[in-house]
């Protein structure tokens, strides 16, 4: 999907992308650089509380990395 950039710096999200990804007006955006690729980010209204419990339950990587600084260890 293409878009044009006005002389004035706007951009148009197409309707269809905006639904998608539940862009309202108003809403505040970071404009983020990934090393030449610019990415549009919806700021989180809270994000301590949207990220409240995403490392909750699950303990597979902690355990994970917990093994492997063991096996390292013994091969010291």
């Amino acid at each position: 999907m293409n878009v044009r950039i006005s002389q004035k710096g706007w951009v148009v999200i197409p309707a269809a992308m905006r639904a998608k990804y539940g862009l309202k007006p108003g809403l505040d955006v970071q404009v983020v650089d990934y090393g030449g690729v610019l990415a549009l980010v919806p700021m989180l209204k809270n994000p301590i509380q949207a990220g409240a419990g995403l490392l909750k339950g699950d303990d597979l990587l902690t355990r994970a990395i917990t093994d492997q600084h063991r096996q390292e260890r013994a091969r010291e």
